[in-house]
């Protein structure tokens, strides 16, 4: 038997229909991944290259039995099957999904980075994830969501969807 393992995505989009493409990004998780909380959904400011639409952002915690590489395979499946194709990282996208965290685990592979390897700094991501998980821990600073939250610039983030 399966263990369950509980994880965290983060679903980003700024092109076309933002909410609609989170929304179907989240209906297409099951029954693989079983969303257990989502977060509102915030508008965000572009990151690193800041002129491109503004991006909706959302959070989710879920449990899956599969693998973090077989998670990573079924969440690009996701993307592709909703028109992403591949860009200049953090350029315009329809869809992004990333795994925040899997377990407690800490991993790296050629092809995956667990937690994700560029959450530090980036309120887009810690906002919603405080909203849903306040007391989780980010091993590597040793604090948890919320605290991270109070030391980032959020302004320009808001509730667009709860």
């Amino acid at each position: 038997m399966n263990r369950r393992h509980v994880i965290y995505l983060a679903f980003g989009s700024n092109l076309g229909d933002r909410m609609g493409y989170l929304r179907q990004a989240l209906h297409s998780l099951p029954p693989a991944v079983e969303v257990e909380a989502c977060s509102a959904v915030y508008e965000t400011p572009p990151w690193g290259i800041v002129e491109q639409p503004v991006f909706y952002n959302q959070v989710v915690r879920a449990v899956t039995d599969l693998s973090p590489q077989q998670l990573l395979t079924f969440l690009k499946h996701i993307e592709q099957r909703l028109g992403r194709t591949e860009t200049v990282r953090n350029g315009p996208r329809v869809i992004d999904i990333d795994i925040l965290f899997y377990d407690d685990i800490e991993l790296t592979t050629p092809e995956l980075e667990i937690p994700h390897p560029r959450i530090e700094g980036r309120a887009f991501v810690w906002v919603p994830l405080a909203e849903i998980a306040p007391e989780l821990v980010y091993p590597k600073l040793g604090k948890t969501a919320a605290q991270i939250v109070g030391e980032l610039d959020c302004s320009g983030i808001r509730i667009v969807s709860l």
